[in-house]
């Protein structure tokens, strides 16, 4: 077969990657070959790609997730341009893995035909090698302002033919509306190829929640495939930072009689936010996201996570009253941790002349080194060792580099080669390493000299928590929830042979594309 399906949404978060995810992980169960697809994805939290020159390359975490679903390695196809945000008005284009352009407003459109075609052709490869394609939209399809040249939503499946279906967060309210509106905003060329519905995130009785979806079907002549319920546990792997509430996951009681309270600071363009949801997988460690300097006071540990604008972001730190809770925080003793572009605000000096072109800034003097940006990005998988003999692996996505150091400087971990990653004085930590606590051991041994410099004697870190094993049991409960609660049988029908003839059309529509 040579099927596919787009998961389009009635807005962003609706649950299209969890949807996505869980439907190549059913696929994949039946021994299906399939793969997922993301034309264009906006988001700063990336993942790390080998691509087939041995070069590393990104795509949205949420593809690599998703190809865990399928059980395949990330493919860069798998999301071919990557949009990450700098600042309100222009954002980093990464083409196939490379960064290759930044993108604003005004340049957007000339930069289009590019992208869609090499979005299209991506697409095009993968269908030619899989049995089935999984694609997924962007936003919301009834963006109409955005309409003219769309390659990921309705343009995507208009392109290729995809059968539509539309998931809606009934957690939000107004999902009848939102769907109903979602199609009626479209073309009839377009209105054609939505397929049905699904609701997401429910809570309650269903038989409540039926009446609404016979008439929904009696409006749009279009069926819902079914009713996904609200789940506690489905909070790794985030697209976006936004998709988090104040405390990541269902902190597990203590192993030992501690707890561990960790603060996250949300930085305005906070990147890789997904470095913490390792922590936040021990029993007894309590993982929050804040922009309140109060709750850096009564933290153990404080985090400042990557940031896609590292000078920007640390202006507002200060402005804000938070780069005197972290400094405070420091001067009592109590541990520290910068990842990535926060590594690089604990410095003397930040000499930047490419990402915010400000020249240089002084860091908040945490660490005695100095931090230099250049023009070309190092995007690489990493692993090495810490303490001596604990193995570590992650992946670096940065422009900016150590320019000087203290040579008396204790590193925080070692390439494979010896050489030396990140810093650590006395209670300050800090690295450039993404993902580095996904590796058990060097976790459990993170935590547990975190909680003896925080004294938190009580606390221990489990022996045996698993990060591999716990994205494994979402990815699972991903592909149960589909087969429990969606009408498989007709998504069988929808992905191999398309969207069903005489589905009626809504007015008003939009006029034709």
């Amino acid at each position: 077969m040579s099927g596919g399906l787009l998961v389009a949404g009635t807005t962003s978060d609706a649950g299209k990657s969890v949807l996505t995810a869980g439907i190549c992980r059913w696929l994949h169960r039946q021994g299906v070959k399939v793969a997922p697809f993301k034309a264009q994805n906006m988001s700063n939290n990336s993942a790390v790609v080998v691509g087939p020159d041995g070069r590393g390359g990104e795509i949205g975490r949420a593809q690599a997730m998703q190809a865990a679903a399928c059980g395949l390695a990330p493919d860069l196809r798998f999301n071919p341009v990557l949009l990450k945000p700098g600042s309100d008005h222009a954002s980093q284009v990464v083409l196939l893995g490379e960064a290759v352009d930044t993108v604003t407003a005004g340049n957007y459109r000339e930069l289009r035909p590019r992208l869609a075609g090499t979005a299209f052709s991506a697409l095009a490869e993968l269908r030619a090698a899989y049995d089935v394609v999984i694609c997924e939209g962007a936003g919301s399809p009834a963006e109409i302002n955005l309409r003219a040249g769309d390659y990921v939503n309705m343009g995507l499946a208009r392109h290729a033919g995809l059968p539509t279906i539309v998931v809606g967060d009934i957690d939000r309210g107004g999902v009848f509306a939102s769907m109903f509106g979602t199609v009626a905003l479209l073309d009839p060329a377009d209105q054609a190829l939505i397929a049905g519905f699904v609701i997401n995130k429910f809570r309650g009785d269903l038989g409540l929640l039926q009446p609404g979806l016979d008439m929904l079907h009696r409006v749009t002549g279009r069926p819902t495939y079914g009713v996904l319920p609200w789940e506690l546990d489905l909070w790794l792997d985030a697209e976006d930072s936004l998709a988090y509430g104040r405390v990541l996951g269902r902190p597990a009681a203590p192993y030992g009689t501690d707890w561990l309270d960790v603060a996250v600071v949300r930085l305005p363009r906070i990147s890789n936010a997904t470095d913490v949801e390792a922590l936040a997988t021990e029993p007894g460690v309590r993982v929050r996201l804040t922009v309140e300097p109060a709750e850096l006071a009564a933290a153990d540990l404080v985090v400042l996570p990557g940031s896609k604008s590292t000078v920007a972001d640390l202006a507002w730190l200060r402005e804000t009253g938070l780069a005197d809770a972290v400094l405070a925080h420091a001067a009592a003793g109590k541990p520290l941790l910068g990842i990535c572009g926060g590594f690089q605000m604990l410095a003397r000096a930040i000499h930047d002349p490419v990402e915010s072109r400000q020249g240089s800034v002084p860091g908040l003097g945490l660490l005695p080194i100095e931090i230099t940006f250049d023009p070309r990005k190092t995007v690489r998988q990493s692993a090495g060792t810490a303490a001596g003999d604990v193995p570590v692996r992650g992946y670096e996505i940065h422009h900016g580099y150590v320019s000087a150091t203290d040579p008396t400087l204790t590193p925080l971990l070692r390439h494979t080669d010896g050489s030396a990653e990140g810093a650590l004085l006395a209670a300050v930590h800090g690295t450039h390493w993404h993902g580095a606590f996904e590796s058990d051991g060097f976790r459990r041994r993170f935590l547990t000299e975190v909680a003896r410099l925080a004294g938190r004697t009580g606390f221990r870190a489990a022996p045996d928590t698993a990060f591999a094993a716990a994205r494994e049991r979402t990815l699972d409960l991903l592909g149960d929830l589909v087969e429990e609660h969606l009408d498989t049988d007709a998504l069988w029908r929808l992905i191999e042979a398309g969207p069903p003839a005489g589905l009626p059309f809504i007015p008003p529509g939009a006029p034709p594309v």
